[in-house]
């Protein structure tokens, strides 16, 4: 029986319920090298206990803010609970955080406390460390031996050294629940912003209880349950997955992209969540491995997945399952039920055996996947198809990090597929006009939502929290969406600015923009990428200071406008000159990098592309050039 988590308000309170509801169970599985260990509940409180102890020792009090900047790691969950139980507030980050970047992060969050995951982590931000006179300890996860008589820096290596627990430190440490309430700050999550600097969003213990509370239900979730982890455990979808595994006494394995393929095999999950990308990976993996088998393997294989696909299509529409945004008559009904009844009917046999042997991807996948969870990004609606096509139950989820972050899900008792489902319980969602007027389902609009999940604010910008909530507390989440007539949410697009690749990773795209900006050619320039596995950027140019760039840097005379404009060897030489001022060195990620580019023959205009005030509509350049971009990322 799953513990009662609906009455636990706080997420330390959570993790004393589980340890004495699940004391024995396996909590964690994870490798060292070629070691596999496993954590039980009990043995996990232990160490969050231990290292509370420790933090308490060296002065973590509550509302420190402590930095943690760390991979996926087991060691990353205790860290946080840690903090919790003394009431800390974490700032997380992955460990390719830029220096600029956390530089600006580590001052803006006024951080008390630092933790690296490595000591090499801890050395290569050596020179801002020693900036920093402020903080007041430096912690690193790895490692043995670090602190000198006048440092401040420690292992935990070094603070773990007693580890004996007496009934007294139990005793202090259940206390600690009294002392955090559900509105105290839980956390500070960095998430890009449109000023090229990141927006701190505040999450609370409500918040996130929130997800909690309400998310288990939408995938049946039980202490039977195996998660297999593989996204950063600092990003929110992580780490709310990882909670509310805890909340009901499931089982997580930490798995890499090395190893997440033989891991599937191995220990068999039954819920996965993840993003996109992997889901693309997974794809691409599949078709070239049968097309390396033999070519006519793989049209067989596709020749099923295209029978099941379309024999569940015709299935769903006789029983109302596909997106519907207005009535339909009932003669069209009558007559469109007529056909889907043939087709059924006529591919039923056929199906029966594409259902058969494509059970061989699910059995790639360890045999027991009963939910694959997909977020941080939209999933392309092929992909969505062929997963459903081969017997993979996708549970496609629409959350922001200001939502902690969940906002709606197509879980297990929402069976329209093409869409993400209806608003989580609890949370009100609605979409509107340039004016907020509530529209009618079928018409696009912004998507605004209200709940106890979502951030009270960013940290310490007013001028942030003014443009991103109404005037009646609706949060507005930039995206652009539409309702079915029976309350599922579709998103057609994006009226922010932020670009969220298949993989997970959010771009600031103005900071990149500004960077191309620099080439005296370019006269604007659009980062294109939404939901694709990398970058993109569509280049209006001034024509005759490119023609003066390319035959001065490259020796290349052009004949022709066009030829300048559409020759693959000029476009790459200028992709790799883009991305040289791209680099790490100058403050950006290893993601941010440009795939492709493109020279577009016009101009932006006024009132189209651009805005009275000559700001570019994102949305509209991504219509319009629709193609273009799914050429140049596909």
């Amino acid at each position: 029986m799953p513990a009662p988590t609906s009455c636990v308000s706080t997420l330390f309170g959570l993790m004393i319920l589980e340890h004495k509801s699940f004391p024995k169970k396996t909590a964690f599985t994870y490798r060292i090298e070629d070691e596999v260990l496993k954590v039980t509940y009990e043995k996990f409180f232990e160490d969050v206990l231990l290292l509370s102890r420790a933090f308490k020792a060296k002065k973590i009090t509550k509302g420190a803010k402590v930095l943690l900047l760390s991979g996926n790691r087991y060691d990353w969950i205790v860290t946080d609970m840690a903090l919790m139980s003394l009431g800390a507030v974490s700032v997380p980050r992955g460990s390719d955080t830029p220096n600029e970047e956390l530089a600006f992060i580590v001052h803006h969050a006024d951080c008390d406390f630092l933790i690296f995951e490595t000591e090499a982590l801890y050395r290569h931000h050596l020179d801002l460390v020693q900036e920093l006179a402020h903080i007041k300890g430096i912690f690193v996860i790895g490692g043995e031996k670090l602190h000198n008589l006048f440092g401040k820096a420690y292992s935990y290596g070094e603070l773990l050294k007693d580890r004996c627990i007496s009934p007294e430190d139990m005793e202090q440490f259940f206390e600690l629940e009294e002392q955090i309430s559900p509105d105290d700050v839980l956390t500070l999550l960095y998430t890009s912003g449109t000023t090229g600097m990141p927006k701190g969003v505040v999450l609370t213990h409500r918040n996130i209880c929130h997800n909690i509370r309400v998310l288990p239900d939408q995938i049946r979730l039980t202490g039977d349950d195996l998660w297999l982890s593989i996204l950063p455990s600092w990003h929110i979808f992580e780490r709310t997955s990882e909670y509310l595994s805890l909340s009901r006494g499931s089982s997580i394995v930490y798995s890499t992209l090395r190893t997440f393929a033989a891991d599937l095999e191995e220990y068999r999950p039954t819920l996965v969540a993840t993003v996109p990308r992997i889901w693309e990976s997974i794809y691409a993996k599949i078709q070239t491995g049968l097309k390396k088998q033999n070519p006519q393997k793989l049209k067989q294989f596709n020749l099923l997945v295209k029978i099941s696909a379309l024999f569940r299509y015709h299935f769903r529409f006789l029983r109302k399952h596909l997106p519907c945004f207005e009535k339909m008559g009932w003669f069209r009904r009558g007559c469109l039920s007529l056909r889907s009844i043939f087709i059924i009917s006529a591919l039923f046999p056929f199906y029966l055996v594409a259902r058969n042997r494509l059970s061989a991807v699910q059995k790639k996948l360890g045999g027991r996947l009963r939910v694959a969870i997909s977020g941080g990004g939209a999933l392309p609606p092929f992909l969505e198809e062929w997963l459903d096509a081969v017997g993979i139950r996708i549970t496609n989820a629409y959350g922001m990090t200001e939502c902690s972050p969940g906002i709606a899900g197509r879980g297990l008792q929402c069976p329209v597929i093409g869409t993400l489902g209806p608003p989580f319980p609890e949370t009100e969602l609605r979409i509107v006009n340039e004016q907020g007027e509530i529209l009618l389902p079928g018409q696009e609009g912004e998507v605004q939502v209200r709940g106890e999940q979502v951030t009270p604010g960013y940290y310490d910008n007013e001028e942030a929290n003014q443009i991103a909530f109404t005037e009646d507390g609706f949060f507005r989440t930039g995206d652009l969406g539409k309702m079915t007539i029976s309350g599922e949410l579709v998103l057609t697009g994006r009226s922010k600015e932020i670009i969220v690749l298949s993989s997970g990773e959010n771009i600031n795209p103005t900071r990149i923009e500004g960077a191309l900006g620099l080439f005296p050619f370019v006269e604007d320039a659009v980062l294109v990428g939404q939901d694709k596995k990398g970058l993109g950027a569509l280049i209006v140019p001034n024509i005759e200071k490119l023609k003066e760039y390319v035959l001065e840097k490259f020796g290349m005379p052009s004949h022709t406008d066009e030829h300048l404009l559409t020759d693959e060897e000029i476009q790459e030489k200028i992709r790799k000159e883009f991305n040289k001022e791209l680099e790490p060195e100058k403050g950006f990620k290893p993601y941010e990098r440009l795939h492709k580019i493109t020279f577009l023959e016009q101009e932006f205009r006024l009132g189209e592309e651009l805005t009275n005030t000559l700001k570019k509509k994102r949305h509209v350049i991504e219509n319009k050039y629709r193609e273009i971009i799914n050429k140049l990322l596909k």
